[in-house]
């Protein structure tokens, strides 16, 4: 007993010895490549097991033929697994160099194509992660060009509807300076209405900034989505008898949500202006609410003939308006995208999908 309890003790302190020394080792190796840290861990193991063969034969006094035999064998064994390890980590190591040449189009706006070869669990669990992320990429990349191209039509079209108006307003001033003008009443009545046009559109660009910068400050209440649409349908009635458009709102639950108010109404108003001024006379705009699963759906429903296919990803986005003959007169492409950022700062969402003769706009609030 007491024989093997020393044995085990050889064995334990050469291997152990040699383990010490291969920590240190592949510390001092650590910024090397994967290679040379393979061929470490695997000369640790062949070393330690070599340490502890030879510290048992030389402890148990064998004959020098066989010490010799038994070291030859072990030495050999010892330059087989070694051998072996280097090709095994050069197989992994390359593998490795083909994802990091892969990984590099992320750097020069490309897509990540994974490499074709085989490789091993770590590495496929690698590669899967940065397809995923090659993906999250180039959706960002392509949010960020609609969004830049949605700038610049926004621009181009503030520019155009501040030019017209301006050069009126110039027009008038002049004539009424002059004392050119017959009725200066008439005249006085059309610059406050192109001031108050003007006026309206920079406070869209100014709440569409806000919202943008993340600087809208909310103050839910509770309320019920009756009363809500009720004051939307009054404050929208005049615009709807001016255009001989019927406003319909009988499908209305009495359901509360917690929302602000003010800005909740300047959603429903915008919904209902779009839909008026996209309605031919004697057509119908119907507003609705309802619990759902996922919240409170209100929807705004208009007659103007539906929206292209292609064009529905783009209606809510900054400046977009659409086609001309859709295009109101007095529009900046604001006010549909005033009403996602309104709804999304509640936790809410805005759809838009064609129906029947029309388009119809659903606005989904969380529950009270």
């Amino acid at each position: 007993m007491t024989d093997i309890l020393l044995i085990a003790l050889f064995a334990f302190l050469g291997a152990a010895a040699a383990g010490l020394l291969g920590a240190l080792v592949l510390r001092f190796s650590r910024r090397r490549s994967l290679v040379v840290s393979l061929t470490v861990v695997a000369a640790v193991a062949v070393t330690a097991m070599l340490a502890g063969t030879l510290a048992v034969a030389w402890a148990m006094f064998l004959s020098p033929h066989d010490l010799t035999v038994v070291t030859t064998v072990v030495a050999m064994a010892a330059v087989v697994s070694l051998a072996t390890a280097m090709l095994l980590g050069r197989w992994v190591a390359a593998r490795s160099r083909d994802l990091t040449l892969a990984a590099r189009s992320f750097g020069d706006g490309g897509t990540f194509a994974a490499p074709a070869a085989p490789a091993t669990a770590e590495l496929a669990a690698l590669t899967r992660e940065l397809a995923a992320t090659s993906a999250k990429l180039d959706s960002s990349r392509q949010r960020e060009r609609a969004l830049e191209a949605s700038r610049r039509e926004l621009v181009a079209w503030i520019s155009h509807d501040l030019r017209t108006p301006l050069a009126g307003l110039r027009a008038m001033s002049e004539a009424l300076e002059d004392g050119m003008a017959v009725d200066s009443r008439r005249y006085l009545r059309q610059i406050r209405t192109e001031v108050e046009r003007m006026n309206d559109m920079v406070g869209d660009l100014f709440e569409l900034s806000r919202i943008h910068a993340g600087s809208l400050t909310l103050s839910p209440t509770r309320i019920s989505v009756y009363d809500l649409v009720g004051d939307a349908l009054a404050g929208a009635d005049p615009l709807a008898r001016e255009h001989g458009v019927r406003l319909v709102g009988d499908r209305i639950e009495a359901v509360p949500v917690e929302v602000d108010g003010k800005e909740m109404s300047r959603v429903l108003g915008n919904l209902l202006i779009n839909a008026i001024r996209r309605t031919p006379a004697d057509g119908t705009v119907a507003v609705a609410a309802h619990r759902a699963e996922d919240g409170v759906v209100l929807s705004v429903t208009d007659g103007c003939g539906g929206i292209p296919e292609e064009d529905l990803p783009r209606v809510f986005d900054t400046g977009w308006r659409g086609t001309h003959a859709r295009t109101p007169p007095a529009g900046a492409g604001l006010g549909l995208a005033i009403v996602r950022g309104i709804v999304e700062a509640h936790a809410g969402r805005a759809e838009v999908r064609n129906v029947t003769g029309g388009c119809c706009f659903e606005v989904i609030l969380p529950v009270a």
